[in-house]
């Protein structure tokens, strides 16, 4: 009786156990859920997309069911200046993943110190080049290039400065082959070390290897006897020449431009005393083809010079111009040729209505009459009357 008693206790303890241990991690559960809850970024339904959104160093998640990033911004109420804060991705950038990281970079005032002159500017932008690119600055890629904080806030009107430290630029001719270098090194001979020239035995320098570098100086490195070298040559486009009857002999225009190809050439030469003796090509390989420029010329026999005599009142009379518009067609013509009927201007107009081209003219451009009739059709059918001509020539400074 008493061991039934014992064991009967004994079960009772276990199961109280097994109890306490089952709410103990069952509570442990509920915490662990109630702490990831908090911590966890807004949850979304469908349709909505989210949004990290980082501005000035804090991150901010957001749920959005907006279209764009312009859109979604708007909608939590983070305001952009477009005029000179950068977003990315864009504003206009459309959305159709789940999620996005959106950066904001705020535009704050820089000073680039380029030499003697400094620039302020207030731009977003963050690496160098392109704050360079900002204050219309060119960079080099041998320039040496800093950003920092401003030391003095107040005195700059400045949180940040871009200090530029130019490379020299010169001329370095190396083995017949010249091109335009940028340096930091101090000497002729730091140059050629940093651009990993080794000079042979029958290598010759144009000037000591402790000469200073200086800006714009040229420097002749070669090798005397026999060499090889290689270099990217132009290659002349062909002209195609199309006459034209309809045009007069020296007229020429260009219908469709050319464009130079380029090649790579390797030439065997020979030197002596730092001067190019002899050349002789190896091989070449055309690396962009050229292309073709189509040319127009005239083949038409320009126009005899008028020799007939005449005034303008015995030219108007044989002309097809009415009477009571005379005195608007003498001052028209006054002003295209003065009366002149062989008058010819550099852009190819000729006679008393300057014609462009000529060949507009039935007959004879250069003969007054035919000149005067051309010109009656052409002010009728464009303007209607001479007095209109007139005053749009006078508005105008053409007819």
């Amino acid at each position: 009786m008493e061991k039934s008693l014992s064991i009967r206790y004994h079960s009772k303890k276990i199961f109280l156990l097994i109890g306490l241990l089952v709410l103990g991690v069952t509570l442990i559960h509920l915490a662990d859920a109630a702490l990831a809850q908090g911590t966890e970024r807004p949850s979304r339904s469908d349709g909505q997309r989210l949004m990290s959104v980082y501005d000035k160093g804090v991150e901010k998640t957001i749920i959005t069911r907006a279209k764009t990033v312009r859109g979604a911004l708007k909608a939590a109420r983070i305001e952009v200046d477009e005029r000179r804060d950068v977003v990315e991705p864009a504003l206009d950038e459309e959305l159709v993943a789940s999620s996005y990281n959106v950066n904001i970079f705020r535009a704050r005032p820089v000073t680039v110190v380029d030499g003697q002159a400094r620039i302020r500017l207030t731009t977003a932008e963050q690496t160098p080049a392109a704050i360079a690119k900002a204050a219309g600055i060119k960079l080099y890629s041998e320039d040496i290039v800093d950003i920092h904080a401003a030391e003095n806030v107040v005195a700059s009107g400045t949180n940040a400065v871009l200090t530029i430290k130019r490379a020299t630029p010169l001329q370095l001719n190396l083995y017949g082959s010249l091109a335009e270098v940028r340096t930091h090194a101090k000497t002729v001979g730091a140059l050629l070390k940093e651009k990993h020239v080794q000079l042979a035995s029958n290598d010759t320098v144009s000037m000591p290897l402790e000469a200073p570098i200086t800006s714009g100086m040229r420097l002749d490195v070669w090798r005397n006897g026999k060499q090889t070298i290689t270099t990217d040559e132009d290659v002349a486009f062909p002209i195609e020449t199309v006459r034209d009857a309809n045009r007069e002999t020296g007229h020429k225009e260009v219908k469709e431009a050319g464009e130079k190809g380029r090649r790579m050439v390797t030439y065997e030469i020979e030197v002596q005393n730092g001067k190019e003796v002899s050349r002789r090509e190896l091989a070449s390989q055309v690396t962009k083809q050229p292309k073709k420029q189509i040319e127009i010329i005239g083949t038409k026999n320009a126009a005899m010079p008028y020799t007939g005599g005449g005034n303008k009142d015995q030219w108007l009379s044989s002309s097809n111009v009415p009477r009571d518009q005379w005195g608007y067609a003498e001052w028209l013509v006054q002003k295209e040729s003065g009366w002149n009927p062989n008058a010819r201007s550099r852009s190819g107009a000729c006679g008393l209505a300057q014609a462009l081209p000529c060949s507009k003219v039935p007959g004879n451009p250069l003969n007054p009459v035919d000149s005067l009739n051309w010109m009656h059709g052409y002010v009728m059918g464009r303007y209607g009357s001479w007095e209109k001509a007139v005053a749009h020539s006078k508005a105008r400074g053409w007819y």
